[in-house]
């Protein structure tokens, strides 16, 4: 699989209900943990102090990323994203271990 860089801000709409919004976000963790497991999301990070996340994810290519990965989770309508692909860089010290080699 091919890794994202995966900026996400989640914007509440206005006027939607707490009630709402607490059933979202727990649904969120239900399916960032199954992806995970799957191996499509490996790191998530949220910068101290701001209310985004930046995440390392994992897909076939773009495409998939977004119509099969992001695309199924339950606050996909409320996020703005930034993906950037990512391809190993030759200095990288964890690139032998990330590709089975030591």
């Amino acid at each position: 699989m091919k890794e994202f860089l995966v900026e996400i801000t989640t914007t509440v709409p206005e006027g939607t209900s707490q009630n709402e919004v607490d059933e979202r976000r727990a649904a969120e963790a239900v399916r960032a943990r199954e992806l995970a497991a799957t191996g499509h999301l490996a790191r998530l990070w949220r910068p101290v102090g701001e209310l985004r996340s930046i995440g390392v994810w994992r897909a076939a290519d773009e495409a998939e990323l977004h119509e099969k990965v992001l695309a199924t989770l339950p606050l996909r309508p409320w996020m703005t994203l930034t993906v950037t692909a990512l391809e190993s860089h030759p200095n990288d010290p964890g690139r032998d271990a990330a590709d089975g080699r030591r």
